[in-house]
């Protein structure tokens, strides 16, 4: 079995190909409008917060991470590719990658997380 999730920016480019996309630019709130927060990423514990006290990330984590399994149950769950899309990547995308991830762990799952666009300077929008 293997899983990959790789976080991204859709200001970046086109999002990676995946088995579950998802799009967390107009659900939840953008880590990047705080002029606190903007120029941090996901490796800072302030953002990490920010992104996991947002109201309806904890269930959106969950049900990943129930999805990844089931479609590892089916008859070709050979590998499962989740892709998570935020505006520029260095925020929510990047800390929900490692949730899914840390999700998954509890299930015994590993699974490999790759940050497309962690390190790309940040992006007016």
């Amino acid at each position: 079995m293997t899983v990959t999730i790789t976080s991204f920016g859709y200001l970046h480019g086109d999002p990676p190909a995946a088995h579950l996309t998802l799009d967390l630019r107009h659900h939840f709130r953008d880590p990047h409008v705080s002029p606190a927060l903007r120029h941090m990423t996901a490796r800072d514990s302030e953002v990490r917060q920010a992104v996991l006290g947002t109201p309806g990330i904890p269930a959106l984590v969950e049900a990943v991470s129930d999805a990844v399994v089931a479609y590892l149950n089916g008859p070709g769950g050979q590998a499962v590719n989740v892709a998570v899309g935020c505006a520029g990547g260095r925020h929510r995308a990047a800390v929900v990658a490692e949730a899914v991830r840390t999700a998954l762990a509890d299930e015994d799952v590993t699974a490999a997380v790759m940050h497309r666009d962690l390190e790309r300077p940040v992006v007016d929008h």
